[in-house]
């Protein structure tokens, strides 16, 4: 009888229609495939009954944070090989599934390797299966609290001192708090920040935000979080700072955020959380944002975005991402965030596309998770720094390879003049 990793890698390029581009060391010590390639580490038989039942990305994922498969060599260079058989197949070359009737024998061969049914239960740090319709206000919180609950003292280990989750804005030779201190700077420019100006920085998060525009450009802020864990951590930063008499945090949906109470404010931050909005209710976003804005306010929108497809019927969301990072949430093409936002009544003014920017944030934090590893596994669980590394590691990849994008769209409530307070020459903020 063949060796269980001579078995898989024969295996794997059936299945795949394509050589496996990687080495199999199985669980029972034996290994097969290129030479000199990275080696891809089964350590039970049971990841490969999680294939069976979810194959392709969600099968593995769930055998990644089990445990049962690790990598030895350059994870970024594993998951790299790994795209074109998986991710970046393309519309004209669909997923190969096991059911597929060429692929009958693989199965069966495959089973046999897999050992006894029924097939394991995910791992626990996986999201439990959500019923009912998306976007309310109680489901949004619940998936929000699942992605932003994980602990302070994790998201200081991979952010860093900057406390900020989101794209930062480099420059040659500039550490990560550098980068995003200048992201936030160009995010208050954009704006038009001027001391006295009433912001609403939606999503707020650790409060890095509402602190910067606060404490340089002399603001007050509103900081919304659907995060009871973030909300604590900024209030106790604005207080340590002496500015809570400038800015407030709540635990509140940006839904609930009243026109009449609470506004008009003179500028709106929205940045990395309109991805959690949905395609759905995205209309309903754009709507509630202009009508907090006064005539002239601006917006400035900071989202990342998915590659449009021929069939924008054929959309999957990722069901590692939708299952274990951020429930519920959506990409969208940057062209139709832009429309949206000029149906509610913006005007868009300005789009800048950052996406290596994020590639290189992504790996600053994969290296400090990596760097803490231990501290971070004792924290949360040896599962949840798992999902973190590979989801990381992965969207950095996806970045770099122009799978998606993030960009900054800034809008503006333009009165009925016609005259949006822009400078001619808006792109002068860049400087």
């Amino acid at each position: 009888m063949p060796d269980a990793a001579s078995r898989l890698t024969a295996l794997a390029d059936q299945i795949l229609g394509e050589p496996l581009p990687l080495r199999i060391r199985a669980w029972d010590r034996s290994e097969a495939g290129p030479p000199g390639a990275p080696v891809l580490v089964i350590r039970h038989p049971r990841a490969l009954r999680r294939l069976m039942w979810k194959p392709g990305e969600l099968g593995l994922a769930r055998a990644w944070v089990a445990g049962e498969i690790t990598v030895e060599g350059d994870l970024y260079e594993v998951l790299g090989l790994l795209a074109g058989s998986l991710w970046e197949r393309g519309e004209d070359r669909p997923k190969r599934r096991f059911y597929d009737p060429a692929l009958r024998g693989a199965a069966k061969e495959f089973l046999s390797l897999a050992g006894p049914w029924p097939p394991p239960p995910p791992p626990r740090e996986e999201v439990r299966r959500r019923r009912g319709p998306l976007h309310t206000l109680r489901r949004d919180k619940e998936a929000i609290s699942h992605h932003y609950d994980v602990g302070n003292d994790f998201y200081e280990m991979v952010l860093g001192p900057s406390m900020v989750y989101s794209c930062a804005y480099w420059e040659d030779g500039g550490t990560l708090e550098e980068a995003q201190a200048a992201k936030l700077d160009l995010i208050c420019r954009k704006l038009g920040l001027a001391e006295g100006d009433r912001l609403l920085d939606v999503g707020c998060g650790w409060g890095s935000m509402a602190l910067h525009a606060a404490e340089e450009y002399g603001v007050s802020v509103l900081g919304v979080t659907l995060s009871h864990e973030q909300a604590a951590y900024a209030r106790k930063r604005v207080a340590e700072a002496g500015l809570a008499d400038r800015v407030e945090i709540r635990v509140q949906d940006y839904r609930l955020v009243d026109p009449a109470a609470d506004g008009p404010f003179d500028a709106i931050s929205s940045i990395g959380m309109a991805e959690h909005v949905g395609s759905q209710a995205y209309g309903v976003y754009a709507k509630q944002l202009f009508s907090l804005l006064r005539p002239g306010g601006r917006l400035l929108n900071h989202q990342i975005a998915r590659r449009p497809l021929r069939d924008e019927e054929a959309y999957e969301i990722d069901e590692f991402i939708d299952g274990y990072v951020f429930p519920d949430g959506e990409l969208s093409p940057i062209g139709t965030t832009v429309s949206q936002l000029e149906a509610a009544g913006f005007e868009v003014r300005d789009v800048e596309s950052i996406r290596e920017h994020y590639a290189r944030t992504l790996r600053a934090w994969v290296a400090n998770l990596e760097s803490r590893w231990a501290e971070a596994v004792a924290t949360t669980s040896p599962g949840r720094a798992r999902v973190w590394r590979l989801y990381m590691a992965a969207s950095a990849l996806s970045f770099e390879r122009n799978r998606i994008g993030v960009n900054q769209v800034l809008a503006v409530r333009t009165p009925g003049a016609g005259d949006s307070g822009l400078p001619l020459r808006t792109r002068a903020w860049t400087a």
